[in-house]
């Protein structure tokens, strides 16, 4: 069956009533989520999975309103960033170069809208990228067996430093809290570990409760230390025009972007964070007058939204593909999959081909949708940025606990997210990174079991794990992945915000 048949039928599962109207709730809820600093994607998705379950949602319906709240949350982030200089989350902190001091200089909307439109371009042309590699990776992955997949979770492990900032410590650190964890519960051959006598542990921990915890009653931690602090909007903003100059003027911009934003979002581990800098890097480094970067140019506003905006998308390639996330958010949404009995991999495309392309076309959807919120309904979500902490607080509260609640009806998955979220506060303090933790849980029990049936093939021969060329590939992918940024981190450096 060919892709222009199979995206047909995705649109006959995302136009249904039910699927539209979460398409378009979720682009709202993201946009907002997004627009707010310091929640972003990951938390938005994680705070809003319970709410998911708890309407009763089937998979394609629950998938597509988490990935509308997760594109919408990506166009969200650079809204703060240009009105307040405080990005809604980190792959917006390259927005703020430019779009700030465009702001100051009274041109505002004119970054607002210029985001959007780059936010579009780099998404919609990712989500044709993964509607033309999708299907192909999902063929290579036929290939894979146990030493091939033991060896693409390494190499998923491998490139944890793109979400720790410059400390892969710390990243690897958190990695092994999660692996740890993974541990708990009866492993394959019905040996208890790590349960300390607690029938409530036998079966492991829900990959829920542990989303939420670590980054919902997290969030809502650090509310409460923040004293609920109100948010005040930094610049004002006038009418809304189209900035058709911009636009033109920054169009291969947008096109250059997109591109490195996608080829980042597919590497696991790289994710959003490190399209927007790439793509803002890369454009200043072809420009004949590098000056006005940081000083309001446009195409510093251009570049990181429409990089970060590909990443996302192309986050989702490996994600569905090879089971494997691309990005923090992306580590949600396997968790979302899984808990949904649905298992990311290249069978996913022949068995439940109603997700993947309900998915894909949803997606189309929600970048239209997004377009028309973000541009000419801007003004609103601007106003959301003065929602204070007391309004907020209460909800992100009563989400996550009703929600799980609903899924387990366990007092001790209760206990156990608050836990969760101590741990995610702690780590907060320490500045460790809590995406790490989520990886090791979701992938820590498959790479076991792929290596265990590795080493029962091979009858205890570790050399097995090198018997193939894709095996060998992923291996030094994984250590090319782990020591490149500890040297690379020495000769590039991350350009300096402008001061407020």
């Amino acid at each position: 069956m060919d892709t222009m048949t199979l995206l047909g039928q995705g649109f006959a599962v995302a136009l249904t009533p039910e699927n539209l109207m979460l398409a378009v709730a979720g682009c709202i809820l993201g946009t907002i989520i997004g627009a707010l600093p310091g929640l972003g994607p990951s938390n938005g998705v994680a705070i809003l999975i319970p709410l998911a379950f708890s309407l009763g949602l089937d998979a394609t319906a629950a998938l597509v309103l988490m990935t509308s709240v997760y594109y919408g949350a990506m166009y969200g982030g650079r809204i703060s960033s240009i009105m307040l200089n405080i990005p809604g989350d980190e792959p917006a902190l390259m927005t703020t170069l430019d779009g700030y001091p465009m702001a100051k200089q009274g041109r505002a909307a004119d970054a607002l809208v210029l985001s959007g439109v780059a936010s579009f371009v780099g998404a919609l042309l990712a989500t044709l990228g993964f509607i033309l590699m999708a299907p192909i990776l999902a063929q290579i992955a036929y290939s894979f067996g146990p030493a091939e997949y033991f060896a693409l979770y390494l190499l998923a492990f491998a490139t944890l430093g793109g979400l720790a900032g410059n400390n892969q410590a710390k990243a690897i650190i958190a990695a092994c809290i999660g692996l740890g964890i993974s541990m708990i519960g009866l492993n394959s051959s019905g040996m208890a570990r790590l349960t300390f006598n607690s029938l409530y542990l036998y079966d492991g921990v829900d990959f829920l409760v542990a989303i939420v915890g670590l980054f919902a009653v997290t969030e809502v931690f650090v509310f409460i230390e923040s004293g609920g602090k109100h948010s005040a909007i930094g610049v004002k903003i006038d009418r809304i025009t189209l900035p058709i100059r911009d636009i033109i003027g920054t169009f291969w911009t947008m096109m250059r972007s997109t591109v490195i934003g996608f080829i980042a979002g597919i590497l696991p581990g790289a994710g959003a964070s490190l399209g927007s800098f790439m793509a803002y890097s890369a454009e200043k480094a072809i420009a004949k007058d590098k000056s006005r970067f940081g000083k309001g140019d446009p195409r510093g506003v251009a570049a990181p939204e429409a990089g970060n905006n590909a990443a996302a998308g192309g986050a989702l390639v490996p994600m569905l593909t090879l089971g494997v996330p691309g990005s923090g958010t992306t580590a949600v949404l396997l968790a979302l999959l899984m808990t949904l009995n649905i298992t990311p991999g290249p069978t996913l495309f022949t068995d439940r081909p109603d997700v993947v392309w309900g998915l894909i076309a949803a997606l189309l959807i929600s970048n239209f949708v997004l377009l028309v919120l973000n541009v000419p309904m801007v003004k609103l979500f601007v106003k959301i940025l003065s929602v204070p902490a007391w309004v907020l607080l209460p909800g992100v509260t009563m989400i996550s606990f009703v929600g799980i609640y609903s899924i387990s009806g366990s007092w001790f998955d209760l206990l156990l997210m608050i836990g969760f979220g101590a741990l995610g506060y702690f780590l907060r303090k320490l500045d460790v990174p809590t995406v790490p933790i989520i990886l090791g849980i979701l992938l820590g029990g498959h790479m076991e079991d792929r290596l265990r049936q590795a080493m029962t093939i091979s009858g205890g021969d570790w050399t097995y794990l090198f018997s193939s060329p894709i095996a060998i590939g992923l291996w030094i992918a994984a250590v090319l992945g782990f020591v490149a940024p500890i040297f690379l981190r020495r000769y590039i450096k991350k350009p300096q915000a402008v001061p407020d």
